[in-house]
């Protein structure tokens, strides 16, 4: 390994990048396997792509993904507006295309959204049937809520059909089919020339109906190797290792979380930092779910990795989760807060953020024999020295 004195947050000369969601680079999809196994309920891929010489990233970073919508809904919808697809209409830039196509890459047919059945609403004006009209406006917010909650599209044509007249009245109704953004999971100088990301392919049943999540469906079930895909790299100045090569880093990453923080230890492991890494990893089962399971133990074997401490929740009759990781190692969590250790989050923002936090305030207050108040002010210095960092979604 190469000692260094650069800063991990120094990047190239700023430059307007070359590829944007507006302009993607197309791709090379150069691995796309499954990282659960067959016991798992969960289907967690691993996907590496290829990239065009100068473009870099840093970790911390994420790669944004254009998906299309499946074939089969397009078809749906197709039928359920009575067209054929090949009718023209402008796009949002007022380009002619099929209607086809505008249904598969420039709309979103998936998810069902509130604002569009609003429009739709608008749409229908006088002829709006009673049952549509007690959705609309803010003071039926709640009964459309609980209406769009598990729907697609398709389900709103179906529930109300014949509103729609001309399919370019779908660009007043529906939102852009928009890039989604997955945190990078690899280092550049790990992996020269290639870019990698973790997903979770999202797959459920509402309604009477199977469905899949746009983007992570796209890219587990219709992007194979050696397909081309759009891409383009998202900076995120706000997720980055500390300058301090020797600082210490705690990262808690369950389930696809992990992903920025495999970016984040290789880059130290191949730059030959110095400061100590303290990996928090959960999931359901050790034997379906521990990703990247080999590499992880490898580091800690290794020496790299100072601490690994994992919490797979369904592995016993209590579940254990990686904030009761947390909570058992409350003084160490202090000690190493107290040696300057930035501490990282990445993953479900609703729920598993807000628990970690709650539990490193009352590790801070157990570790310092003091009140959640002296825990709340030492948090907020953390914030402001940047040494607490959230990427969540």
């Amino acid at each position: 390994m190469i000692e260094t004195t650069v800063a991990p947050t120094e990047a190239p000369a700023k430059h307007a990048p070359k590829y944007t969601r507006n302009q993607p680079y197309s791709s090379k999809v150069l691995v796309n396997d499954r990282l659960t196994g067959p016991e798992s309920e969960k289907d967690t891929i691993h996907i590496e792509l290829e990239l065009e010489e100068g473009m870099h990233y840093l970790p911390g970073d994420a790669v944004g993904v254009l998906p299309t919508n499946r074939d089969e809904q397009v078809d749906t919808v197709l039928k359920a507006l009575n067209c054929t697809g090949e009718e023209r209409v402008l796009d949002h830039y007022k380009v002619e295309i099929s209607f086809r196509e505008a249904l598969s890459s420039r709309l979103a047919i998936g998810k069902l959204t509130r604002s569009a059945v609003n429009q739709l609403g608008k749409i229908a004006g006088d002829k709006a049937p009673a049952a549509l009209k007690a959705h609309l406006g803010p003071d039926n917010k709640a009964i459309a809520e609980e209406y769009v909650w598990g729907r697609e599209f398709i389900d709103l044509i179906n529930d109300f059909p014949g509103l729609i007249t001309e399919p370019q009245q779908l660009f007043q109704v529906l939102a852009r089919l928009t890039p989604r953004m997955y945190s990078i999971a690899s280092a550049y100088e790990a992996h020269p020339g290639q870019v990698h990301t973790t997903v979770r392919v999202v797959r459920y049943h509402s309604h009477n109906l199977d469905r899949q999540g746009v983007c992570s469906g796209f890219m587990g079930e219709r992007m194979p190797v050696g397909t081309q895909i759009p891409i383009f790299l998202h900076e995120n100045n706000n997720f980055r290792l500390p300058v301090d090569t020797n600082a210490p880093v705690i990262m808690v990453g369950p389930g696809t979380g992990i992903a920025p923080f495999r970016s984040f230890l290789e880059y130290r492991q191949i730059m030959g930092h110095k400061g100590d890494n303290w990996l928090f990893f959960g999931e359901q089962r050790s034997v379906s779910d521990y990703l990247y399971k080999d590499q992880f133990q490898t580091m800690e074997k290794d020496g790299f990795l100072t601490r690994l401490d994992t919490a797979f929740s369904r592995d016993q009759k209590s579940k254990v989760y990686v904030q009761d990781r947390m909570r058992e190692n409350s003084a160490d969590l202090y000690a190493w807060l107290e040696s300057g250790a930035y501490f990282y989050i990445c993953g479900d923002a609703e729920r598993m953020a807000k628990d970690v936090e709650r539990t490193l305030l009352d590790a801070i207050a157990l570790g310092s024999n003091s009140t959640l108040e002296f825990a709340a002010e030492y948090l907020a210095t953390m914030k402001k020295e940047k040494r607490y960092q959230l990427d969540v979604y």
